[in-house]
């Protein structure tokens, strides 16, 4: 039976990964340090032989000592994540996603294969062409700078998948009300107001469901993946495209700003075509998880930290 590492274990993506690993039958080892406070999302889990949990941080070595010992593979989540928490505190984001990332790496062993969270935020803005793995990187923020880093640093470091998954979206039990979807929900949903500024740039979607069918899919093809980059994510849509979307399901006051900008100014289409020629396919579309989104936050109060994209 396989052991896997999970750094980030409880965090919105590793909320999801997590049961799915354990009920395919692996040993998961969690590593977080519960800076949000989110540990209830993992009780559920303490009642399975095969789970087990650090608590600690990726940039403490004894801890990451700790948590690579007798692993098979290791899924690098642990992360400052996103626009707004990255703005807020630049230096921590550099810390935790440059520093963590080569603090883990210098402790992992060359046989363990190790499967980084990377992100299409790297691309920055590119508006003449689709973006491939090829496709030069111009991050325009702190959070794409440090991911750009921490990318190159498990690139070098060898057998190692990087991912650089599109904007998520959807429900999972550390929920993010940051991520531009679900921040568009929650305001027309809960405030009856979205003003969208720069209605035309575009972004690229995944579901959180299928980020971590992603992570299960190197596990079981790292042989043919390792040592490679991937985009993945689905559907390519402008924020206008998004908010009218919403229009058809809700009734709220609507407005595409004129003046004013977006200070995330990444504008791009990303091409999935690498990762769809191994086999691997999104399940869920934007216009199911904005379903989804409604039922749950129609049902759930939940409260969002940061102001409206």
């Amino acid at each position: 039976m396989e052991k896997i590492l999970v750094t980030g274990g409880a965090g919105y993506v590793g909320s999801v990964l997590v049961p799915c690993l354990l009920a395919e039958g692996y040993q998961v080892r969690v590593l977080d340090n519960l800076m949000y406070g989110q540990g209830a999302v993992l009780l559920a889990h303490f009642s399975c032989p095969h789970f087990e949990f650090l608590r600690g941080d990726v940039r403490e070595e004894e801890t990451v000592y700790r948590a690579v010992k007798d692993v098979d593979a290791i899924v690098h989540l642990a992360a400052i994540v996103g626009y707004p928490a990255c703005k807020k505190n630049p230096e921590l984001a550099r810390q935790v996603n440059v520093e963590g990332t080569r603090m883990l790496l210098r402790h992992r062993s060359p046989e363990q294969f190790l499967v980084f969270a990377s992100t299409i935020s790297n691309y920055g803005q590119i508006r003449e062409e689709h973006c491939t793995e090829e496709t030069p990187l111009n991050p325009l923020t702190v959070y794409g700078e440090t991911k750009t880093r921490a990318e190159e640093l498990c690139r070098k470091a060898g057998n190692t998948v990087c991912f650089r998954f599109a904007t998520a979206f959807g429900l999972s039990p550390r929920l993010r009300l940051d991520l531009l979807i679900n921040d568009f929900v929650y305001s027309a949903l809960k405030r009856k107001n979205l003003i969208v500024y720069e209605k035309n740039y575009r972004r690229t979607f995944i579901h959180v469901r299928d980020m971590a069918r992603a992570i299960m899919f190197a596990l079981h093809q790292r042989q043919q993946m390792r040592d490679e980059v991937y985009n993945v994510g689905s559907e390519n849509y402008t924020k206008e495209e998004i908010a009218l979307m919403l229009r058809e399901r809700l009734e709220f006051f609507l407005h595409f700003a004129e003046v004013g900008r977006d200070e995330d100014q990444r504008d791009y289409f990303a091409s999935y075509e690498k990762i769809r020629r191994l086999g691997f396919e999104t399940t869920i579309t934007v216009e199911e998880g904005i379903e989804e989104l409604i039922r749950g936050l129609e049902g759930i109060e939940v409260q969002n930290p940061y102001a409206n994209v």
